[in-house]
């Protein structure tokens, strides 16, 4: 009963828009509608394409003299229909970045205005911890402080209302703890064996908290901020990245000589990060200089048509070059951490005291921050 339904209203949007002329149409998310068609007999989407096929034959009805523009937005402009992006309809591309630190402060600002703050809030500091974060995020940061003040009867947002606020929104709402003595001191060993790994691999980003607090999903958490915002990620950068994800798993073997199901997540993060290392950015000495992309998942069935783009003789070789890759940097978090056995006990033994651990906390138990060594 619903079928032409969509293009129905494509109709009368640009009838409207012509009737009030001159006219701006914003169309959001127009993957949703807008996705390539499929050339595989029932993997299409009929009424879909039905309203894509308006959207089309709409845009080029336009006469000269129409002073109609027409706007879209997408977060996968990788999987819009070629004839969407063909010159006279969606030919001008701008991209949107997610905004660096300037801006981020400035965004900061603005959405704070109508919230009473106090005058020695510190939007910088929040600012260089919020990489990766949207215009949306801050806003949602910025409210969420402001809920915690109300909460508990604060009449203004200081500094420590944005520091929970940021911690919600990145690492998750805190939960009751049902662990017992053991499980908590084998949490403070594995975070602990997180933070000293990042504290002494040289291409890390800054440690800048530990926790043993549960929240969301996990019993503790390890957070590093970038020291500066990056578009482009080094090969010793990310080799050291998969060394951390592994170092709470290899201080676990170290203290109670055995793992848990606990770096479950870890081993994916890493399994995940080594697989696109030596798939698709060429850090592979026997793979070489080769990019293979899997097909989109986006299209159902696409993959079995398109198959994986190399052979199972290569298929092999990535699998060995993943495992070779894994294996080296385990075995580099576990000499870190055998190395400096003493300052692992202390930083286990500082969370399970405190619950969690600052930057500044970290930096007394073990010396200067490792960019400095």
């Amino acid at each position: 009963m619903f079928v032409g339904v969509g293009a129905s209203r494509v109709r009368d949007m640009y009838k409207e828009a012509r009737e009030v002329a001159p006219a701006l149409i914003f169309i959001d998310e127009i993957d949703s509608v807008g996705r390539a068609r499929s050339s595989v007999t029932g993997l299409g989407n009929d009424e879909r394409e039905q309203t894509l096929n308006q959207i089309l034959a709409e845009m080029d009805g336009f006469k000269g003299d129409e002073a109609i523009v027409v706007i879209a937005a997408t977060n996968r402009p990788d999987v819009l229909d070629s004839a969407l992006t063909r010159p006279g309809r969606f030919d001008r591309k701008v991209v949107l970045d997610l905004p660096q630190k300037k801006a981020r402060l400035d965004i900061l600002k603005v959405h704070s205005r109508k919230v009473a703050i106090t005058e020695d809030i510190d939007f910088e500091s929040i600012a260089a911890a919020t990489v990766g974060f949207s215009g949306a995020d801050l806003a949602n940061l910025i409210n969420e402080a402001a809920l915690l003040a109300a909460r508990e009867g604060k009449t203004q947002v200081d500094n420590s209302y944005l520091e929970r606020a940021r911690d919600k929104v990145v690492l998750g709402e805190k939960r009751e703890s049902m662990l017992n003595e053991d499980e908590r001191n084998r949490t403070a060993y594995h975070e602990a064996g997180h933070a000293l790994t990042a504290f002494y691999m040289p291409h890390a980003d800054s440690l800048r908290k530990v926790s043993i607090i549960p929240r969301g999903l996990a019993l503790g958490v390890t957070e590093q901020t970038p020291r500066e915002d990056k578009l482009t990620y080094g090969q010793h950068y990310l080799e050291d990245r998969i060394s951390i994800m592994l170092g709470g798993r290899c201080a676990e073997q170290l203290i109670f000589d055995e793992v848990s199901s606990g770096a479950a997540n870890d081993l994916q993060q890493a399994a995940a990060l080594a697989r696109h290392m030596v798939i698709e950015w060429g850090m592979s000495e026997k793979i070489g200089a080769l990019s293979f992309h899997a097909p989109d998942e986006s299209f159902p069935g696409q993959q079995m048509l398109a198959g994986k783009g190399y052979s199972e003789h290569t298929a092999e070789l990535i699998d060995d070059e993943v495992s070779k890759l894994i294996n080296t940097n385990e075995d580099r978090a576990k000499f870190v951490l055998s190395e400096h056995r003493e300052q692992l006990d202390s930083i286990a033994a500082a969370l399970l005291e405190k619950e969690s651990l600052s930057d500044n906390d970290l930096n007394k138990l073990l010396g200067q921050p490792a960019e400095s060594k």
